[in-house]
């Protein structure tokens, strides 16, 4: 799991630099890589004052670094923190990015050009909802292309991807990340979901997230966001590589970069979404940059 970030992205950029301009919380995310800790624990482990130590993860919460969950404890809830991310990356320039040997594209969660949306299903843009909740006739209403958060109960989404830049390049992996997780009425982290997604057709691989996730506010959401829905999600990245197809480093089939027909139409397709038939059918949220925790729409990086 990772975060790709460009000269755009100003607010993401000044959030992880803060986060990680200090050793303290630099030792806390080491502590976090090892294992779960909650904050008594962090604070303990670092010889902290606990009120220095909820700043020092605030912060790096702030800035998608880590993430932290409510849980039942012995004298109320605790929170517990985890890492959210592996690795960053920050390229030096405005827009679609070719440098050295790698372009990154992002395509805004809106523009889908074909879809199916079962309830629960709606849009929700910066300043308020999409048209009307639960009702998929809103997915072709023309301001669906300013959506920060798309949700659906069962169904897909399809974006198209330019290609015409790869005619004259070699390829040697193809990275496609979004922020996601599963779609109940409001939220629940106990609500498993099955979300796949194909390139040009062809199965790239089913990851089952463990829940629709709240109980604590996205740190990119508006504030008309109601508490009570959905707020945030995880981080998947799908790899095509050479030796077969990868959800962030595990693989999960034999498919290879080549069998995905990169330039045999005018455009890559990607679908993401809840294939027939599957075991766990828990819907899908999709977040945009302005929504959820990692200020990103649908990115696709080509590694040259």
């Amino acid at each position: 799991m990772g975060i790709a970030l460009n000269l755009d992205r100003e607010k993401e950029l000044a959030q992880i630099a803060k986060a990680l301009s200090s050793e303290t919380r630099i030792d806390i995310l080491r502590q976090l890589s090892a294992a779960e800790r909650n904050v008594n624990e962090i604070a303990e482990l670092l010889s902290l004052p606990q009120s220095s130590a909820v700043t020092h993860i605030k912060i790096l919460e702030e800035a998608g670094l880590i993430r932290c969950v409510l849980q039942p404890g012995i004298r109320g809830s605790m929170k517990v923190c985890s890492i959210a991310v592996e690795d960053i990356g920050i390229c030096l320039k405005s827009g679609d990015q070719e440098i050295g040997r790698v372009k990154i594209m992002e395509m805004p969660v809106g523009h889908f050009v074909d879809y199916h949306a079962e309830p629960t299903c709606g849009i929700a843009g910066e300043k308020g909802p999409v048209g009307e909740e639960d009702e998929p006739r809103c997915f072709f209403h023309p301001d669906r292309i300013g959506a920060q958060l798309i949700w659906l109960g069962r169904g897909y989404l399809e974006y198209r991807f330019p290609n015409d830049f790869l005619e004259d390049l070699h390829v040697k992996r193809l990275e496609i990340s979004a922020e996601m997780c599963s779609e109940d009425h409001e939220y629940n982290p106990d609500y498993p979901s099955d979300i796949t997604l194909w390139v040009n057709g062809r199965e790239a691989g089913t990851w089952t997230c463990p829940g629709d996730f709240g109980g604590r506010r996205g740190r990119l959401n508006p504030e008309w966001w109601p508490d009570k829905n959905t707020q945030f999600g995880i981080l998947k990245t799908w790899k095509l590589t050479a030796d077969g197809t990868y959800i962030d480093e595990e693989k999960v089939s034999g498919v290879c970069l080549s069998d995905y027909d990169l330039t045999e139409n005018p455009y890559i397709s990607v679908r993401i979404g809840i294939k027939e038939g599957a075991e766990h059918a828990g819907g899908l949220n999709l977040f945009g940059k302005q929504f959820g925790d990692y200020g990103q729409d649908l990115v696709m990086k080509f590694i040259l």
